[in-house]
């Protein structure tokens, strides 16, 4: 019953903070002479209008939410992985190349491919963490400039040594994976692939992971109270470092899927324009880093990018009106951590004056 209730309560800020984007975008609707009712509702009918659409929507998800998974669970951690984007293409285009050039029958290459994507976005993952063990650099900063590093690394691979020559030469791309190494759809004809179902699954251990289990008790710990965890016996760089793995590895999951699942290939670009990292760390932080509560913000999300698609093609409103709704979003995330860090601050320096 408890945790139902945390649930919920995890839930209620993304209902609130959504209620807020479309007030928001409702207002500028207005404003530009557009009809509001329209415009919602053909927002919806591109993300759930009919089966395929709706298929779009949680295939366009799928990445969000798996950098979301991780992104939360280095936040429960108390460690801020922004690498995602590296992490996710480094995974990308390790899968490809695995998947293209590995001599073996189609399942075990896809087997392989997947288990590359997740131990190169892990190692990138642990390799911010590990500089910030050892030189202190902390990890919002090197994160951050692995980014760089792994998207302008991985686009070298695809446009020059792993680079497809039988299209066209201006195209920065890695050759077409054999059918029998592509991930299996859920249903026919859709663009939903089963690394959907692994996601949901992944949600389901982690969530169970913290709540049951000593690491998870560590991880929750070191998070909320690292003085306390470290008074009590918990190793905390081991615990950083086991917690970056596992959320650059899920990143890179991510990327290893979209190639395995969606393109059959890296593409240059195909994984950072729709910004699916971003998006990501925007979905852990509305349902508060619960591995529950991502699945819902990151298929809110995905719905609100695939139906401001349909939305363009169907009315004269521009597709930036999602991105307005979500720097609501944004704005929202913000004002709630501004409040926190104040009560925070307030609470400090109330007991450091009863002291």
């Amino acid at each position: 019953m408890i945790q139902l209730q945390k649930l919920l309560k995890s839930l209620i800020q993304p209902v609130i903070a959504v209620i807020f984007g479309l007030a928001i975008g409702g207002i500028i609707i207005s404003l530009t002479g557009g009809s509001v009712l329209q415009t919602y509702t053909e927002l919806w009918n591109g993300a759930f209008g009919n089966f395929y659409f709706f298929s779009t929507t949680l295939a366009r998800a799928t990445p969000i939410l798996l950098i979301a998974l991780g992104v939360g669970f280095a936040f429960r951690a108390g460690v801020f992985n922004l690498g995602g984007e590296g992490q996710m293409v480094v995974g990308a285009i390790s899968a490809a190349i695995v998947a293209y050039y590995l001599p073996a029958p189609g399942i075990v290459k896809l087997v392989a491919a997947i288990a590359a994507a997740v131990v190169a976005g892990g190692l990138l993952s642990v390799l911010a963490g590990w500089m910030e063990a050892a030189f202190k650099i902390q990890l919002v900063i090197s994160t951050l400039l692995l980014n760089y590093i792994a998207v302008l690394f991985a686009s070298y691979l695809a446009g020059h040594p792993f680079q497809d020559k039988t299209g066209s030469a201006a195209l920065a791309q890695t050759p077409m994976i054999e059918q029998g190494a592509w991930l299996g759809k859920v249903f026919q004809g859709m663009p939903l692939h089963i690394g959907f179902i692994i996601a949901l699954v992944g949600a389901l251990l982690l969530w169970t992971v913290l709540r049951y289990s000593v690491f998870g008790y560590e991880v929750n710990t070191s998070g909320k109270n690292p003085l306390f965890g470290a008074y009590g016996g918990i190793h905390q760089v081991k615990v950083m470092l086991f917690s970056m793995f596992i959320s650059g590895s899920l990143a890179g999951l991510a990327g290893g899927f979209e190639v395995l699942g969606s393109q059959y290939r890296f593409v240059d670009g195909a994984l950072t324009v729709p910004g699916y990292a971003w998006t990501g760390v925007m979905a852990a932080l509305l349902a508060n880093s619960n591995p529950i509560g991502i699945v819902f913000t990151s298929l809110l999300l995905a719905a609100l990018q695939t139906g401001a698609m349909g939305l363009e093609r169907n009315t004269d409103i521009p597709l930036e009106i999602a991105s307005i709704m979500q720097a609501v979003l944004i704005l929202f995330i913000s004002a709630k951590f501004t409040k926190q860090w104040w009560r925070a601050k307030k609470k400090g320096a109330d007991i450091r004056g009863a002291a």
